[in-house]
C-alpha cells in the first residue's frame, strides 16, 4: 500500500483547523522552528505526491492521441480525483507533527538548516 493510500485511509481532515501556537511551539521549543519543520516536511510530501502521480499517469501516455481515447480514459480520471481528494501537504505534515511522526534536528555546522525525517511508520498517522 502506498503512503498516500495510507494517508487517505487515516482520515486526516481536508479542511483547515485552528491550532494553538503554544502547542505547535511545544514540539520544538520555538514557533518559527516548528513552522520551518512543517514547511520542510510539506515540501517533501508534495514532491513525493507529484512524483507518484506523474509515474501513475505516465502509464496512460500514448504516442498518438485521438479524441476518443482522451474522452474515455476513466482510470486516469479516477487516479487524478484520488490525488485531488487528498489533504494538502501542509495538513499532512501538521498531522505528522502532532502524532510525533517527524524527527527533526538542527545541523551544528549550519544553525539555519533544519533536517526533517519521518520518525514513525506512515500507517500510524490517524491513530
Amino acid at each position: 500500500m502506498s503512503y498516500f493510500k495510507k494517508v487517505a485511509a487515516s482520515q486526516i481532515p481536508a479542511t483547515i483547523q485552528t491550532r494553538s501556537l503554544k502547542q505547535i511551539a511545544g514540539f520544538t521549543g520555538n514557533i518559527y522552528e516548528a513552522l520551518a519543520v512543517i514547511s520542510k516536511r510539506s515540501k517533501q510530501v508534495n514532491v513525493s505526491m507529484k512524483d507518484e502521480l506523474q509515474s501513475k499517469l505516465s502509464e496512460f501516455a500514448s504516442a498518438t492521441d485521438n479524441l476518443e481515447e482522451v474522452m474515455e480514459n476513466r482510470e486516469q480520471i479516477e487516479i487524478s480525483r484520488f490525488y485531488e481528494r487528498l489533504p494538502h501537504p501542509v495538513l499532512i505534515a501538521m498531522e505528522e507533527l502532532y502524532n510525533e511522526g517527524i524527527y527533526h534536528r538542527i545541523n551544528p555546522e549550519e544553525e539555519t538548516e533544519v533536517t526533517v525525517t519521518v520518525a514513525r511508520e506512515p500507517e500510524r498517522l490517524g491513530k
